[in-house]
């Protein structure tokens, strides 16, 4: 039985990829110390083969004993969340992130000397990305295109380099995933970010589409959004992103290799909310404004996902309008 250890495994994406693991019949740890969304509880919680340590990644080397027999790392914890997090958080969302990978990639690498470590996975992110003007963007802008403005950005791109200077010093074999627009259920508030209103609601700054959702279910009409809404994105489930980063954990051709973990189908901010509004409010009139958008609100992020069709068979699964109607019934529930 495989053993997994992923750190910030009770947060949006790792509380998907517990239940990926758990339901392939592993066993997986987790480490979580609740800092962005506050203590809350998961489906995978109650799971036999589930296993949280409650603290700090940067004190993980105290639970060496505990952890030391498992088999795959994937460095999911970090400081993160919507846009706002970018102004408000630019030098935390670099030292701290630094800071948390440092301490997982030390332990890693002990691991990998001392015990049975096959490999670690790390979660970077599409905003690598920033300034590419190439679309569909394939893995290789990455030594292409001119590094992210954005501090958060920099600090992704970093998470690849401490893959590649651990895999030349110290021979620690590592994948690394970009997810573009995760999308599901899950998500909470961040308890770190500042309250924002779009016309008389509060902004859900972590992902455009439980915050369109939010207003629309709220009844704002005219529908408030980010900019003129011709951003485009690809709103990937969080049920694929996991298959995907399960698939390449397990997979010898991921073996120090990257990937764009994705949908390649793209859809505008616009057409998005178009599709919140039909869905909720059939038929009638769909009209809105724009808020001032922000200064990294990126306007492109489309992927090349041919290389993990490629190498690892994958594909995403999950259409958006399915997408979409999960989170409205997630968000429903929690009202």
């Amino acid at each position: 039985m495989k053993k997994i250890l992923i750190t910030g495994s009770q947060g949006f994406i790792g509380s998907y990829l517990c239940a990926e693991f758990l339901a392939q019949g592993c066993k997986v740890i987790g480490i979580d110390n609740f800092s962005k969304y506050g203590k809350l509880t998961r489906p995978h919680d109650n799971n036999p083969n589930f296993k949280l340590y409650e603290l700090d990644v940067q004190e993980i080397d105290t639970i060496y004993d505990e952890i030391k027999d498992v088999d795959y790392i994937i460095g999911c914890a970090a400081m993160i969340g919507g846009i706002s997090y970018f102004h408000k958080y630019a030098y935390d969302l670099l030292a701290t992130n630094e800071r948390i990978l440092a301490s997982t990639f030390d332990l890693a690498i002990r691991l990998h000397k001392e015990q049975n470590l096959k490999r670690i996975l790390v979660l970077s992110s599409s905003m690598i990305f920033e300034k590419t003007v190439v679309y569909p963007t394939p893995e290789n802008q990455v030594t292409e295109c001119p590094p992210p403005m954005s501090t958060y950005g920099f600090q992704k791109l970093a998470c690849e380099y401490f893959c590649k200077g651990a895999y030349e010093q110290y021979g620690l074999p590592y994948t690394i995933i970009r997810p573009f627009n995760c999308v599901g259920i899950g998500e909470e508030d961040a308890i770190g970010e500042h309250e924002i209103k779009s016309g008389n609601i509060k902004l859900m700054m972590s992902h455009v589409l439980p915050d369109l959702i939010n207003k629309t279910l709220k009844g704002q009409n005219p529908l408030r959004i980010l900019g003129d809404g011709s951003q485009i994105r690809c709103y990937t489930n969080g049920k694929d992103i996991a298959r995907g980063i399960r698939i390449s954990l397990f997979s010898p051709k991921a073996i120090n290799e990257d990937f764009n973990i994705s949908t390649p189908t793209a859809t505008t901010v616009l057409e998005l909310a178009q599709e919140i509004w039909e869905i909720l409010n059939p038929g009638a009139p769909f009209e809105y404004v724009s808020d001032e958008p922000y200064a990294y609100d990126v306007q492109k992020r489309i992927p090349d996902t041919s290389k993990a069709e490629r190498l690892l068979g994958f594909k995403s699964e999950v259409a958006l309008k399915e997408s979409i109607k999960e989170v409205i019934e997630f968000m429903r529930r929690k009202k």
